[in-house]
């Protein structure tokens, strides 16, 4: 399964002189590449050498787009924010499933139960309910949607049902 912060680790370790990565699942099988070097360019070289390596050696089932990084702003991308350990941990393990995941953030949410409702090929969506013990505060809302955006797939959209 090959999450953002693998993605970002593979890039990174194949192309050291690119100092700036960051990806970003755009839509369902789509994400974006943004990379600067140290000068703060993109140029028309790394550029092509990065599609063609995304292309054959990250998520095959992803299209990857390569942009540079300074349109990060303009594309909206969401803020990465530190990660919990477990969480950091988990989004760099190749070995990461369904299972894993729902069990790392139902641990780390005494509020409730997330469970795997279903997948939609078609949408490319990951369906979720979360049943909680009580009230899910915005401040929930917003840690879960940011640990599901790092443990799901690249590619992959999601959307949680609270019960």
């Amino acid at each position: 399964m090959g999450t953002r912060l693998l993605a970002e680790q593979i890039i990174k370790q194949k192309y050291p002189h690119l100092r700036y990565i960051r990806v970003h699942t755009r839509a369902r099988n789509s994400a974006d590449i943004y990379a600067w070097n140290d000068d703060l360019q993109l140029p028309d070289k790394d550029r092509y050498e990065l599609g063609q390596f995304a292309a054959s050696y990250l998520t095959p089932y992803v299209c990857f787009h390569i942009k540079a990084y300074c349109m990060l702003k303009e594309d909206r991308v969401p803020r990465v924010d530190e990660l919990p350990e477990p969480i950091y941990k988990a989004a760099l393990n190749r070995c990461l499933d369904q299972e894993r995941i729902l069990s790392l953030v139902g641990g780390m949410f005494a509020n409730g139960r997330l469970m795997f409702r279903c997948y939609d090929p078609v949408a490319g969506k990951v369906h979720l309910d979360l049943w909680p013990n009580a009230s899910v505060t915005d401040i929930e809302k917003e840690l879960l949607d940011r640990y599901l955006r790092e443990l799901l797939p690249l590619g992959s959209m999601y959307e949680v049902t609270y019960r």
